[in-house]
């Protein structure tokens, strides 16, 4: 079903609103039996998104063709592996860490049945501090083995990342996951494969919020280049991108039960190291590009 406006009367707050109402098909298009799910699609835009501006970096900064070459592979692999680990083990350890059949879930993406057999699901939960931290440590084995500098490599990456993390939220957005709290505000979302009841679109701030980090980045990229390998642009990044994290969870539905009751999420918890990383790190950026002009 495609999305569709509708009035809906007697919202949360009792009053006759414009809701939109959301229930579209997570399947994008199929080529035979084979069926590409939004999100799938969603991902592969962001990356090819990254792919293709991070290249132009590379080239404007003389960094030689054949260093750029592996710079995906392990870009891919670090933020898949620590996404899938990190919404294991921060958000459902219960489950996951229970069974060696629990465990190796994390690892295939497919779950065990009831009926014994084992059912391909896709990695149905990842966790955007966890794809972070195994990205950072991926990008550090690239840059040893490439000799290009660690932070020259954050800083590039940082530039063009917020574009790719907007694409992943659009993806949730069509996967009607990753839920707003009930509001009446006159943009709200009806996820009809949740409830009847009209929603933050949490997923859709993100995505728009992103958007607007990397324009903001690449506007700072074209006016400050030299501040390229300083480590400004990483942490500009990460202070941007998790400091609206903390506070766009006050929006969204916990995500795991345990969340009840406690005064900040998971998330939240979770954004807290990357927020004081990141201001300290665009502190020292800037400290440094000073000391080069000077």
């Amino acid at each position: 079903m495609a999305p569709a406006l509708a009035s809906l009367t007697g919202g949360v707050g009792g009053g006759s609103l414009l809701f939109i109402h959301w229930n579209p098909d997570v399947i994008a298009f199929t080529i035979g039996p084979f069926g590409l799910r939004w999100y799938s699609l969603c991902w592969c835009i962001g990356l090819l998104s990254v792919f293709l501006l991070e290249q132009k970096l590379f080239k404007e900064q003389k960094i030689p063709d054949e260093k750029f070459e592996p710079l995906f592979i392990y870009s891919f692999l670090g933020i898949l592996i620590g996404a899938r680990l990190g919404h294991c083990l921060f958000y459902e350890p219960e489950y996951f860490l229970s069974s060696p059949t629990h465990m190796l879930e994390m690892i295939i993406p497919a779950r065990m049945g009831a009926d014994g057999h084992w059912h391909f699901t896709g990695y149905t939960g990842l966790a955007s501090h966890g794809g972070t931290l195994m990205f950072i440590a991926a990008l550090w084995l690239y840059s040893r083995r490439t000799k290009v500098p660690f932070l020259t490599v954050l800083d590039n990456i940082a530039i063009v990342t917020p574009i790719c993390a907007s694409a992943i939220r659009l993806g949730n957005l069509m996967n009607s996951e990753i839920i707003g709290k009930p509001t009446d505000v006159p943009w709200a979302f009806i996820f009809e494969r949740v409830d009847d009841l009209p929603r933050h679109p949490g997923q859709l701030y993100e995505a728009l919020a992103y958007a607007l980090f990397f324009f903001v980045g690449w506007w700072f990229y074209r006016h400050k280049p030299e501040r390229v390998g300083t480590g400004f642009f990483f942490g500009l990044c990460i202070l941007l991108i998790f400091t609206f994290r903390f506070f766009i969870e006050y929006t969204k539905e916990v995500q795991v039960d345990f969340e009840n009751g406690m005064m900040f999420n998971m998330g939240q918890l979770l954004s807290v190291p990357f927020i004081l990383l990141g201001a300290w790190c665009v502190w020292r950026g800037c400290r440094k590009a000073e000391k080069l002009k000077g």
